[in-house]
């Protein structure tokens, strides 16, 4: 049995989930998201905990059971918390900015890199290094942060360019001088 899939995901007071064809819908504070969850995994709702259950040992339902789960949870998690994804800019003269809905960076390129998110992320510049990428939505804030730190990803020899919060970055060593 996995694990995952068979701990039940509770559902916090204000947030209520509802199952129409095939969809599975949650709504919470900070907004709704919805799931089409594969068909043979049957979402069991009682009161204040949501359990999912696989039909058979396969192989197939095997690996859905723990996937289905982890979406639902990530769902639940989402609309009540949000998810939130800190990046840090490493360089002279690297900085952003935020600029209306959008953000601007500059990154030591001859031009400007203007970013505009997708619906449901937003992003926020504390100081000119320092990027916030939130949302509801895990896999948004995940990728809207995954394409940000792809326009400049920290380089081995001095470590510049983007980073994740925390992020270690292995530092080559340089030429050394012929003898």
């Amino acid at each position: 049995m996995s694990r995952i899939g068979k701990m039940p995901v509770v559902l916090p007071k204000g947030v209520e989930v509802k199952q129409a064809n095939g969809t599975l819908s949650v709504k919470g504070p900070k907004g709704s998201l919805e799931l089409n969850a594969h068909p043979d995994m049957n979402v069991v709702i009682d009161g204040g905990e949501l359990r999912v259950e696989r039909p058979s040992d396969e192989k197939e339902h095997r690996a859905l059971h723990g996937l289905t789960r982890s979406l639902i949870a990530n769902m639940v998690t989402g609309v009540t918390d949000g998810f939130a994804k800190t990046l840090e800019i490493v360089g002279v003269g690297y900085r952003a900015d935020v600029s209306g809905k959008g953000l601007t960076l500059n990154l030591g390129f001859s031009h400007t890199i203007d970013y505009k998110p997708v619906d449901g992320i937003s992003i926020e510049c504390p100081n000119q290094t320092t990027i916030v990428v939130s949302g509801i939505d895990k896999q948004k804030v995940g990728q809207a942060a995954a394409k940000i730190r792809g326009f400049r990803p920290p380089e081995p020899y001095k470590g510049k360019g983007i980073r994740y919060q925390g992020e270690h970055v292995r530092r080559k060593a340089g030429k050394t001088a012929g003898v």
